[in-house]
């Protein structure tokens, strides 16, 4: 025991020193630093008694601790359901349906030995056998690992085998559990773990309480599992006087407090849950549609998640009022635009590869079916006051689905809880494939992999990297859209004495982006804009101002110009990295598992300031790409072609891309 105490002081001691160094600010709901607590002792917990007097009012989140490899995520097959929940009314049954355990599978065999697995870690046997566990496991220093060692989602396949009536696995899946009672004491609130993992733990509870009465046949709670339902009163105590606040772990938080008290026929708890959730949609997703997680990937998640915050309300007889479905239908046509021709979701914040998951004849299923089903979205454009824009070619009206060209574009407040250092940044896909990519989601261990993917380094975006960039909020200055063409001008100052401008036009037919960045300092800096392309592309560079990007076999080739304005391209202006660690450039995450090599070019300049212009040009293998370049008075001209098609560029003394012809 004495060296379980040790251990765990250890890993809270090094948890909370590394979330005060890295992440200096909690974020409510996202990343959570750790400040063990102690419960507040006149707080009652007797399952007999309301645990509600002396909870904070509702709404007000409790002093977070944060952890630096936050559990919340929606990863692949984890937190995100293959089907979404039903958009119609589900009937009032009067109780909580147990909502499963996000994928993480163990085996019965495995649970048996007191065995768990996550990720892609080696199993480890974390008890002896008997369901007494080593609850300070900790074997790969992996916080998420730790944190779903304490979920007991682990136990999922047990306590269904328990509800189909096997009785030895069932007695063994509940020992662990009530292991698990008896070592983490109310509160547990000292340890990160165990705190961070309260509201998946509930759920499991609540399906373990279902499936003692299923498995055993009974309609009452037999005596010698009285244990289970004092647990969930301190549970939901738990959540009462810890809530975590307007964020997706909130809303999660508000669904389990809900569970307890549709189960136990609680109806304080009920009602607690259900203002929590009421006050907290506004925040969680705007009249627009955005979420305040500042992540594509979490959107998704939060769309599903308010679904089964409905569906669970509905099912114990609460009415979840009008704002969910109405906020829930914007998001589905915001994830709608923010779906990519290849139809994946664009990557955008902490976000892993993954096709978007939609309610029939929504928008979202119109995406996720690639335009065979559902509601075709009003607009093709789409410019969000959260920071984001979305735009396309079209829905496959004049060609198919998976050809058209989409985009995005950040801009907006500074980052917080799932976002990156991403503003200006530009994602873009062309002919069938991915051309400019965000580098995805590297997981949440603090390590110089998070800290690259999250930064501007790992963007497409003008960097400074000799100045001390910060995260900012950026202004979007002006946004112009017409048929075959639209213009965006965006402009912040990421570090002190250092503005930086960026023009964007991005044209239809042919299809292709301009931008114009500008960096400006008091004195001598170096600028890059970087251009991240996906895995499998070969760069060659041909001249200062031309690079070609083609991976081996492919029908398609990007060209990367940086045309000549205003400075004169030095002999090294175009560089390219690949896989370089020290420092980390040249990846990308399609989940928080993997990590790939890939390429980034950078267009360079030193000085106080810098004028770069490019054109990313996606072709067809046999197409040449090419360009002349003329001034009329303040004007500058850039005539494009590109095989057989032409157009004109013009750009205007401050710095606006236009489309002639």
């Amino acid at each position: 025991m004495a060296s379980q105490r040790t251990r765990r002081l250890s890993t809270t001691v090094a948890l909370t020193l590394a979330c005060v160094l890295v992440c200096g600010v909690a974020f409510a709901g996202a990343v959570f630093v750790l400040m063990p607590g102690t419960r507040d002792r006149s707080t009652p917990v007797a399952a007999a008694g309301s645990p509600t007097p002396s909870r904070p009012k509702p709404g007000t989140p409790s002093p977070k601790p944060t952890l630096p490899d936050s559990t919340d995520e929606p990863l692949p097959g984890v937190d995100t359901p293959a089907t979404p929940p039903p958009a119609t009314p589900v009937a009032n049954t009067g109780t909580y349906e147990c909502p499963g355990y996000s994928g993480i599978q163990v085996p019965v065999s495995m649970l048996m030995n007191d065995t768990f697995s996550w990720g892609d870690d080696p199993p480890y046997k974390v008890g002896n056998g008997n369901g007494d566990i080593n609850w300070r496991s900790d074997p790969y220093k992996k916080p998420s690992w730790y944190m779903w060692l304490h979920s007991l989602r682990w136990l999922g396949n047990g306590i269904e085998a328990g509800q189909r009536g096997d009785r030895e696995v069932l007695a063994h899946t509940m020992a662990i559990i009530h292991d698990w009672v008896r070592d983490n004491p109310y509160s547990w609130k000292g340890d990160v773990g165990a705190w961070e993992a309260t509201m998946h733990r509930t759920n499991v509870l609540l399906c373990a309480r279902q499936a003692v009465l299923t498995g055993m046949h009974v309609r009452t709670l037999p005596a010698q599992y009285a244990w289970l339902d004092k647990a969930l009163i301190d549970h939901a105590q738990f959540m009462i006087v810890n809530f975590s606040g307007m964020s997706n772990h909130g809303t999660d938080e508000s669904i389990a407090l809900f569970g307890v008290g549709c189960t136990l026929k609680r109806p304080e708890l009920k009602t607690l849950a259900v203002n929590r959730l009421t006050e907290a949609i506004t925040t969680a997703i705007d009249a627009q549609g955005s979420t305040n997680e500042q992540s594509v990937g979490y959107a998704m998640f939060n769309y599903l998640l308010w679904g089964r915050a409905t569906t669970a309300m509905q099912r114990c007889g609460s009415n979840p009022g009008p704002v969910i479905s109405q906020r829930r239908a914007a998001l589905s046509e915001w994830l709608a635009l923010a779906t990519k021709s290849t139809g994946e979701l664009q990557q955008v914040g902490d976000a892993v590869a993954q096709k978007p998951t939609g309610a029939a004849g929504t928008a979202l299923d119109y995406v996720a079916s690639l335009g065979k089903r559902g509601t075709k979205p009003p607009k093709r454009v789409a410019v969000y006051d959260a920071g984001y824009v979305f735009g396309r070619t079209g829905w496959g009206e004049t060609r198919p689905f998976a050809q058209e060209s989409t985009y995005s574009i950040r801009y907006g407040a500074a980052r917080t809880l799932h976002g990156h250092d991403d503003h200006m940044s530009i994602t873009y896909s062309s002919h069938g494939r991915d051309v400019l990519i965000d580098p995805g989601h590297s997981g949440y261990q603090l390590d110089k992999w998070q800290a690259w993917s999250k930064s501007a380094a790992a963007h497409n975006v003008m960097t400074i990297p000799s100045a001390d960039m910060a995260s900012v909020p950026t202004q979007l200055v002006q946004a112009s859209i017409t048929p075959t063409a639209e213009s965006y001008s965006l402009a912040d100052s990421p570090a002190p004495g250092v503005t930086r401008k960026r023009d964007v036009l991005v044209l239809k037919d042919p299809d292709l982006i301009i931008t114009l960045d500008r960096g400006q300092a008091v004195g001598s800096e170096r600028y890059e804009t970087l251009w991240h392309l996906a895995p499998g592309q070969k760069v060659a560079v041909q001249s200062p101002t031309t690079a070609v990007a083609a991976k081996p076999g492919d029908k398609s080739k990007t060209y990367l110009l940086q045309i000549p304005y205003k400075q004169q391209p030095p002999r090294d202006a175009i560089t390219v990295v690949q896989g370089q660690q020290d420092p980390v450039q040249g990846w990308y995450y399609p989940d928080i598992f993997h990590r790939e090599s890939a390429p980034v070019v950078k267009f360079g300049r030193n000085g106080t300031s810098a004028t770069i212009l490019s054109a990313i040009v996606p072709a067809n293998s046999t197409e040449t790409v090419t360009y002349k370049t003329r001034t009329v008075g303040t004007m500058f001209f850039v005539d494009l072609t590109v095989g057989a098609r032409k157009t004109t560029i013009r750009v205007l003394p401050d710095g606006r891309l236009t489309r002639i012809s």
